[in-house]
């Protein structure tokens, strides 16, 4: 990754945590301050309230939902969120949390901490050639933390994987091409020796006609149309009488 890319990362970290500084501002406003203003408040407007107090504390965009484990359901909410700033809350874990400020105070320990985490986990994944999309931290019905994100390769990243694989297709399409090329070539030599013994199978069968005999040592050679043998003196009639053969039946 080239320098420009690590200091879009490290910048974006930098806006990241000056925002952070920011809304830690909001947080005059303590979770006890929140409980006194909503004191006699009934226990769904007290809810209400707090995940108002939430969004100012943290800057957030604040859902309240629970994001089922399974990856159909964790792909589906990463679909619907954009940008680096989401919390997402079971409804049942929000009502605890709005309700008990030791529960509060431990669940948004964990949201500060995941949110915090973004700049290092944008970084990372920009050094492997990755960019963020959107970044939500979640806590499920069992109060489970989890972090969400998503993105994809850079388009340079990207473009240099796709050539290297149309190289690698390219040179697999070569090598078939060479086999079938080799096929070819090895089929005609087949057909050419086939031929070849069929020929020598024709002259060696009107030798044997011809008086001509033939021990079971002895080999009879043809190569392109002309004969030899162990015994030269005796081939004139036996070569007449072979090519006649040869030529009546192919």
């Amino acid at each position: 990754m080239g320098i420009g890319n690590v200091d879009s990362a490290l910048l974006a970290a930098y806006q990241y945590a000056n925002k952070t500084q920011k809304n830690n501002a909001a947080e005059k406003t303590s979770f006890a301050d929140m409980v006194k203003q909503t004191a006699g408040s009934g226990s769904a407007d007290r809810t209400e309230q707090y995940v108002e107090y939430l969004k100012q504390r943290y800057g957030a965009n604040v859902m309240v939902k629970n994001v089922g484990n399974d990856q159909r359901s964790v792909d589906n909410f990463g679909a619907s969120i954009a940008g680096y700033n989401n919390v997402v809350i079971a409804p049942n874990i929000l009502e605890k949390m709005a309700n008990d400020p030791e529960k509060a105070a431990y669940y948004e320990q964990k949201i500060k901490k995941a949110l915090d985490d973004f700049p290092k986990h944008q970084a990372e994944l920009s050094l492997m050639g990755h960019e963020l999309y959107s970044y939500a931290v979640g806590i499920d019905e069992n109060g489970v933390v989890h972090k969400y994100l998503t993105g994809d390769l850079k388009p340079e990243v990207r473009a240099k994987i796709e050539a290297k694989v149309r190289a690698e297709q390219a040179a697999k399409q070569a090598r078939r091409e060479k086999y079938h090329e080799l096929s070819a070539e090895a089929a005609e030599k087949r057909r050419e020796l086939a031929k070849l013994q069929y020929h020598r199978q024709l002259v060696s069968e009107a030798l044997q006609k011809s008086g001509f005999n033939m021990g079971a040592n002895d080999y009879f050679i043809s190569m392109d149309n002309r004969f030899t043998s162990w015994m030269q003196m005796s081939l004139p009639l036996a070569y007449e009488t072979a090519v006649g053969t040869y030529g009546g039946n192919v």
